[in-house]
């Protein structure tokens, strides 16, 4: 086992464990660091615990110390200087003509790199920019593209459910996010109402992901032949959540009605009303023609 504290240098970013050594590292307290780019300054998130050695990523860097008012005085000029290189920059790139937007500016905590990030359709041949950048702040530079979802958890803003993003709140790192999890929760396979303002499938489709999926696995589908209490019938429609379904059911009188059941009171028989089997495919005919699967899946 291995001693270590869990460390992040943005505000939901990914956690990076260090070695505290012999240093008193508590839950909280702001540390300097040593990384693979330099010297760091960054928050500590999760206090001391031990872990297993196939949990880190070797060699484990050490913390050099917990964070002294100096410190503290060097990162918020470092977070002012990073202002201004902003605009420098961004002025830079219209005299180039470049087809990038820049996102965000950082400096590490030792001066000796200042990171731009950016967003661009394709590559962008900055070499030039990279020169003059170098002439101005007399340092190394570093041009980093990064994807519209990293952009999205640098900016922030209000998603569609009117909270903050969580990827600019508390998500470390993005998920892998598919069609299938919309059309299994049900949702509208609209691009407008299942996409976050990065333009790409919302995270938080994840969240449920598990709970539909071990679900579904007991739900009968619509136009499944089921025993029900009352007898013979055919699902009309599910409800997932409520692990509930509505069907139309024959009864004794030769009457039809359509009834709820719980999941745990009805049998599936395996077989599929011969009515229900070609509107399913047209169904699914629809939903592959009104949504671009591909844009929403990149």
């Amino acid at each position: 086992m291995v001693k270590v504290v869990g460390v992040r240098f943005k505000k939901a970013g990914k956690i990076y464990y260090f070695d505290p050594d012999d240093i008193d590292v508590r839950f909280n307290d702001f540390v300097v660091v040593e990384t693979a780019r330099g010297i760091e300054f960054g928050h500590v998130v999760t206090g001391p615990k031990e872990i297993t050695e196939e949990e880190i990523v070797a060699p484990l860097k050490k913390v050099i110390r917990v964070a002294l008012d100096e410190d503290f005085d060097t990162h918020r000029e470092n977070k002012r200087k990073a202002k201004e290189a902003l605009i420098i920059c961004q002025q830079k790139v219209e005299e180039h003509k470049l087809s990038m937007k820049l996102v965000d500016v950082e400096y590490t905590f030792d001066n000796n790199k200042v990171i731009f990030y950016f967003t661009a359709d394709g590559r962008v041949d900055f070499r030039e920019l990279v020169k003059d950048l170098a002439a101005i702040f007399r340092t190394r530079i570093e041009l980093r593209q990064i994807g519209v979802r990293d952009e999205a958890k640098m900016i922030g803003g209000i998603g569609p459910c009117g909270k903050v993003l969580c990827c600019g709140q508390f998500l470390g790192e993005f998920e892998p996010v598919s069609i299938k999890m919309a059309k299994e929760q049900s949702l509208s396979l609209n691009p407008t109402k299942i996409s976050g303002l990065c333009g790409r499938l919302m995270c938080c489709l994840k969240y449920e992901h598990n709970v539909y999926e071990e679900l579904l696995q007991k739900m009968p589908h619509v136009g499944d032949i089921i025993i029900t209490p009352e007898g013979k019938g055919t699902v009309v429609e599910t409800y997932t959540l409520l692990e509930k379904v509505k069907a139309k059911v024959k009864l004794k009188d030769n009457t039809e009605d359509l009834l709820y059941f719980l999941v745990k009171d009805i049998k599936n028989t395996g077989e599929v009303d011969p009515a229900y089997i070609r509107e399913r495919e047209e169904v699914i005919e629809l939903a592959d023609e009104d949504i671009d699967i591909r844009k929403l899946e990149d």
